[in-house]
């Protein structure tokens, strides 16, 4: 895919694997020098996933869980960005996975104990893939912020996580996006861990009224840069990708 010349990751818009403040990167960062792994003939060729498996409503959080004639309760939003290369160009047939709480901040998940309540018509996950100038959408409901475990008083910011499957499982990267204007993401450890402010700004969603339904759903935009000096952070690859 890539014919121009290598573009080389901007680290220091990266986060380390170790963040004291966000205190489970304690235990989760690396003890002992990294290791690179030769990958293996079936982590680069499969399993691919095809256009076939998608359902119709994959990429419609409103209605992908709901019972018939009922939707998801929150103010509805329309999510639609790029998936880039370093050189700007969008990246056709990216598999593009979205999970999120609901509109209260709550997940559909056993082991969440927010008190926040579940929407019985809101599921939490979805998926699109990107078209052939790595155009995305999806339409979803504005996810809640809740309170973790991090310290007395930790709360996250409105998010939605993202998964961007490439062709085969070992190309997965995966990222978070938050919401332009949220008074709680230079509050979050997750979010300070990133060490400048453009890393923090790729992670960022901006309002697009020019995508905005009126009387319907906001629009946010939401770019994935893959790899280069602007690479998206990605949780998942913090060595590189």
């Amino acid at each position: 895919m890539n014919d121009g010349p290598f573009l080389p990751r901007d680290r220091s818009r990266h986060p380390p694997a170790l963040a004291p403040a966000y205190k489970t990167s304690v235990a989760r960062s690396p003890q002992r020098a990294l290791l690179s792994m030769p990958q293996t003939p079936s982590e680069l060729t499969g399993p691919v996933f095809g256009h076939g498996m998608l359902g119709a409503q994959d990429d419609d959080l409103i209605h992908n869980f709901a019972a018939p004639d009922q939707a998801a309760l929150g103010p509805r939003i329309i999510v639609q960005g790029r998936v880039l290369d370093e050189a700007g160009r969008g990246v056709p047939g990216a598999l593009i996975e979205v999970w999120q709480a609901n509109a209260g901040g709550r997940y559909r998940h056993k082991k969440d104990g927010y008190l926040a309540p579940l929407d019985p018509n809101f599921g939490g996950c979805g998926r699109t893939i990107s078209g052939a100038d790595g155009a995305y959408r999806f339409l979803s409901i504005q996810p809640g912020p809740y309170p973790w475990p991090n310290g007395p008083n930790s709360w996250r910011p409105a998010h939605i996580h993202f998964s961007v499957f490439g062709h085969a499982f070992a190309q997965r990267l995966i990222t978070q996006m938050y919401f332009e204007g949220d008074p709680l993401i230079p509050l979050c450890p997750i979010v300070n861990a990133v060490p400048t402010p453009q890393g923090i700004a790729a992670l960022t969603a901006r309002l697009d009224m020019g995508k905005t339904v009126p009387m319907d759903a906001c629009a946010w935009r939401f770019d994935i840069v893959l790899r280069g000096r602007r690479s998206t952070p990605f949780e998942n690859r913090p060595e590189g990708n």
